[in-house]
């Protein structure tokens, strides 16, 4: 492959507490669904990934779930080309915690507009009665409000994961300066 076609991307994963951002991660990078839950430390795995015909090659870095008093980590801002922000439909908490962690980047970035896909996940979870939560149109609202990209997933049954980051590479290429260039040009926070 030539070296002007693989392009190195770094992708954030953040949201509440056991929404499901660790077994998304994993379902995308190994294939296969993590059924036990250890929270996460913080965890960066690599994939390469086509899209449009051009190689990226993904960092993406699987957080810690963050809540309102969470302080917004630099590392999970500067450097970063694109943000996935899960939230469970299962949990409307986690579902207004989406708003708060997209404007703590917002914040730290300095910029309005942030390459994201806001993620509904556990959609595989919302057959039993009231178990659902957060409606999709709600998930849709939130996304458009946010100039994001937006899908529903279930990490267990493989549903729209790969569209998760593909959709996020979308969000970053149409944010970029220049798509014919390797590496956006260095910025607190590599936002376009």
């Amino acid at each position: 492959m030539a070296a002007n076609t693989l392009r190195k991307r770094k992708i954030a994963v953040l949201g509440s507490r056991s929404v499901g951002k660790s077994s998304l991660v994993i379902q995308f990078i190994e294939n296969h669904f993590v059924d036990a839950y250890y929270p996460t430390i913080e965890s960066t795995f690599s994939k390469g990934v086509a899209y449009r015909g051009i190689e990226y090659d993904c960092d993406i870095i699987d957080t810690a779930g963050q809540d309102e008093y969470s302080i917004l980590n630099s590392k999970h801002a500067i450097g970063i080309h694109g943000y996935v922000l899960v939230y469970s439909v299962t949990s409307r908490r986690s579902f207004d915690m989406i708003k708060i962690v997209y404007d703590k980047i917002v914040d730290f970035c300095g910029k309005n507009d942030i390459p994201c896909v806001i993620v509904g996940a556990k959609t595989d979870l919302q057959s039993s009665p009231n178990s659902r939560q957060v409606a999709p149109n709600e998930g849709e609202e939130l996304a458009k409000l946010n100039n994001a990209a937006w899908v529903e997933t279930s990490a267990k049954n493989n549903v729209n994961v790969g569209k998760v980051f593909e959709l996020c590479l979308a969000e970053i290429e149409k944010r970029s300066p220049s798509s014919k260039t390797d590496q956006p040009e260095a910025s607190r926070c590599l936002i376009m």
